[in-house]
Formats: structure tokens, C-alpha cells, sequence
């Protein structure tokens, strides 16, 4: 990476015209940055081949909860387009926006298939999250929100989503499967088609990945599906190249009345703090790659990327897909070079040559997809660690919170035990000051569904 990292700055560094810009170099400021339509058409490319594997996941992940998976996939390529465009133009920065596993796992795991909430409610709770979310954005309130939860949370939050998804990977793979009378998990069988075709693609995406190779996990899926071809997993479509499937089965069909049940909080707080602390992790890592970060560590005109990012969170509900964010693979764009939305926009118009072949897509079998979930997820839990575990008042909630989400199955009823029990050990431990006053008054909804949870009706 480092290497790569000289290689596409060198370049950029050297071939910078002196010239006075125009064209393209003047609305990208290509110059000012030190970099070269080249090199920016080359890492829209690269950002493009790391991201284009959500185009097969993220309607696979939907469709376990009954969403159209072939209006899915248009509607996917076509928000991913849509909002990267706007990043590219708006914000002129090397990042794409497009749906985050984590939303989608929200609605088709955690609400749909566990708590059996219907995904058209499950897109209305993103949905409000993204207008609360577009809403704070606008009026400046967002320091407030980062103020209000307690750090430990926050690296709790992404553990219990990656968990989820990894575990969703095993069981796609059919690697573990769940005990129907008692619903624990058990090691399946790994012999079968599906199985032997998810561990090939995991061997893939670990020997690319370990190599450090752009779109490692995309390969992985090709590689799975074409492996998946002789043993019967995947089955050949009858053409390749078709004309977009038609997004009505999913185009506003969200349930906002619904998603008004004081039930469903803890999930309208899930969605919000997924899309929020993503935005900013996602625009501060990404942006630093890319050296767009000043002496202190901040970016410039931040809130330009929070606007289309949380414009992206509201507008993605409407058509079927929930939480849409500044995606982490822009920084395999960054890493190749990518300093302007010229990065963006390339890879936006290739996200739109693939609309065409969304055949191919949907032929991709759900144990092609499973070993990016697991190696995803397993990212994403991995966060934890940076939870101060030496002190018992922090480290317990943070713990807690995942526990309770494997244990119970749901991320809600995580997050609010997670969060109850944060503010009830600070004022136990005596630390009732370290508690913020909005977490208390966010305790007061939390204890309630905490309550519906272990007092079933």
C-alpha cells in the first residue's frame, strides 16, 4: 500500500501541469491538489473495482426480507450513481456514497427475519433517520449528537453490526446453520456445493486481500461464482446484458406510520449513529489518505460531504434502500491517487455501465457473497478493541452491548441494554458526571423498550 501510496503521489507531484488550469483541472482544482486527470480517472476505476461486490451483497442481504432483489440491484447502482455524482460536483471529493451492509442487515436481519418488523417498516425508521439525520446536518447540531454518546458506545455499535453480518456470512455459506427447535447456532456441513463454493471464495479474498490488491473482494465473489458453475450453486442466466429492472416493488413502499412505534427507537437511534459516526470515520480516514486534511487533523468545508451524505440517507428509503453513507472503499481510490471528485465521478459513470449487466448480478449465488459479509463484519467488530477495557465503567457497557446482541439476536434490544447499562454504572461507580444530560433523557425511551423486551406480553 505504501508503495502505491509514493507511486500515485510521485505521479501526480511530477506531471502537475505548471500551466495555467482549464477544463476539467480548473472545476477540480485538480492542479491545487497536485494530481492528474489520469491519475484521478485511474483511482475512480480502482474505487469502483473495491466497491462494485454491494452490488451483488446489498440486494442479497434485502432480499432475505422479501425485497424484489432485481428492482434492488437497479435501484442500488442507480443511488450509488445519483449521490456520487453530487459528491463529485458538490463537494469535489474522491469519495462515493452508496448503501452501507450494516443499514441493510438492520432491516433484513435485525427487524426483518428476527423481530419480524416488515421491511417497509424497517425503511421507514431509515428513512427518519436520514431526515433527522439531513436535519442536524443543516442546522449545525451534530457536535451535540457526537458530544451526547459515550465513545465506548460508538465502538460498540460497529462490533455488534459486524457481528451480525459475519454470522449472517456463515449462514449464508451454510457453514453454520441454526438448531430449528432451539435456535443456537452449530457448525454445518462442509461438504456440500454451497459450502465448499463460500470457503473457495474465502480462500480467495484472503490471498488477494493479504496481497493487498484493489477489489479483492469483488474477485472473490467471480472467483466463488465461477467455481460455483461445475458444482451446481450458480446458475448461468439466459443473457447477460439486459435493459434495468423496473424499481416499483421497492419505489416508495416505506412505512413512516409505522416506524413511529416507541418500539422501534432503539432502531431509529441504530440507523442514526450508524450513518452519523460512518460519515465522519469514512470523510477523516479516507481524507487523510488522500492529504486533504490540515495540520490539525480536520477538513475543510467537512459539512459539504455531510449534506450530501445525509441527503443520500434520506433519499435511498424512498426507493427500497436504506442508510446510504460515504462508502470506506473510496481509500482504495485515495490510495491510487484519488484527490478530487473526478475520483467520484469516474467511478459513478462505471457504476452506470453496470446497470446494464445487472443479469450477472443477480446469477451470483448468496455463498459467492458470503465470505465478504464474513470478512466485513469481522472488520467491523474488530473496532472493540479500541474500547478502554482497564476501566471497568467504560469497558463493561461496550461489552455488554455485544453480548446482549448475540445473546438475544437483536441489535436493539443490544443497544439498549447497552446504553442502560452505561449511564446506571457511571452513577453506581459514582461517576454520575461523566453522563452527559441528552443520555439521560435518552435512557428514558431505551428503559422502555428495554422493559417490552424481557416483560413479553
Amino acid at each position: 500500500m505504501g508503495e502505491r501510496d509514493m507511486t500515485g503521489e510521485t505521479e501526480a507531484t511530477t506531471t502537475a501541469p505548471a500551466s495555467q488550469p482549464g477544463g476539467l483541472d480548473a472545476f477540480f482544482k485538480m492542479s491545487e491538489r497536485r494530481t492528474t486527470p489520469r491519475v484521478e480517472i485511474i483511482a475512480g476505476v480502482t474505487t469502483f473495482l473495491a466497491a462494485a461486490y454491494l452490488l451483488v451483497v446489498i440486494p442479497s442481504i434485502l432480499s432475505s426480507a422479501g425485497i424484489d432483489r432485481a428492482a434492488a440491484t437497479t435501484t442500488t447502482i442507480l443511488l450509488i450513481f445519483g449521490c456520487s455524482l453530487l459528491m463529485a460536483f458538490y463537494a469535489n471529493l474522491p469519495f462515493i456514497v452508496g448503501p452501507g451492509i450494516g443499514g441493510s442487515a438492520i432491516v433484513a436481519v435485525n427487524m426483518a427475519l428476527t423481530e419480524h418488523v416488515p421491511w417497509q417498516t424497517g425503511l421507514g425508521v431509515a428513512f427518519l433517520s436520514g431526515i433527522a439525520f439531513l436535519l442536524l446536518t443543516l442546522c449545525g447540531l451534530r457536535n451535540v449528537v457526537v458530544r451526547m454518546v459515550p465513545a465506548q458506545i460508538k465502538l460498540a455499535l460497529s462490533a455488534s453490526i459486524g457481528l451480525f453480518i459475519a454470522v449472517l456470512g456463515f449462514r449464508n455459506a451454510g457453514l453454520v446453520v441454526a438448531n430449528v427447535k432451539t435456535n443456537a447456532l452449530a457448525l454445518g456441513n462442509f461438504t456440500t456445493p454451497g459450502a465448499l463454493t463460500a470457503l473457495a471464495g474465502l480462500a480467495i479474498a484472503v490471498v488477494l486481500h493479504a496481497r493487498k490488491i484493489p477489489g479483492s473482494i469483488l474477485f472473490a465473489i467471480l472467483g466463488a461464482t465461477a467455481i460455483g458453475v461445475p458444482l451446481g450453486v450458480t446458475k448461468l442466466p439466459a443473457t447477460f446484458v439486459s435493459l434495468p429492472h423496473d424499481i416499483a416493488p421497492v419505489t416508495l413502499k416505506l412505512d413512516i406510520l409505522g416506524a413511529l412505534n416507541p418500539v422501534l427507537f432503539p432502531y431509529l437511534f441504530a440507523f442514526f449513529a450508524a450513518e452519523f459516526f460512518s460519515t465522519m470515520g469514512t470523510t477523516l480516514a479516507v481524507g487523510g489518505k488522500a492529504g486533504l486534511l490540515d495540520k490539525d487533523g480536520n477538513m475543510p468545508d467537512i459539512n459539504k460531504p455531510f449534506v450530501v451524505d445525509s441527503i443520500a440517507a434520506s433519499i435511498g428509503p424512498l426507493v427500497g434502500i436504506p442508510a446510504l453513507t460515504a462508502l470506506i472503499e473510496s481509500a482504495a481510490g485515495a490510495e491510487a491517487g484519488g484527490r478530487t471528485g473526478l475520483t467520484a465521478l469516474t467511478a459513478a459513470l462505471c457504476f452506470l455501465v453496470a446497470l446494464f449487466l445487472v443479469p450477472v448480478a443477480l446469477m451470483i449465488p448468496i455463498q459467492a457473497t458470503a465470505p465478504a459479509l464474513i470478512l466485513i463484519g469481522l472488520s467491523m467488530f474488530a473496532g472493540i478493541r479500541h474500547v478502554d477495557l482497564d476501566d471497568f465503567t467504560d469497558g463493561l457497557p461496550a461489552i455488554l452491548t455485544v453480548m446482549l446482541t448475540l445473546m438475544s439476536n437483536s441489535f436493539g434490544t443490544g443497544i439498549a441494554g447497552g446504553l442502560l447499562c452505561y449511564v446506571l454504572v457511571k452513577v453506581l461507580a459514582g461517576k454520575a458526571r461523566d453522563v452527559s444530560i441528552g443520555m439521560y433523557v435518552m435512557a428514558l425511551p431505551l428503559a422502555y423498550y428495554f422493559w417490552t423486551v424481557v416483560n413479553p406480553k
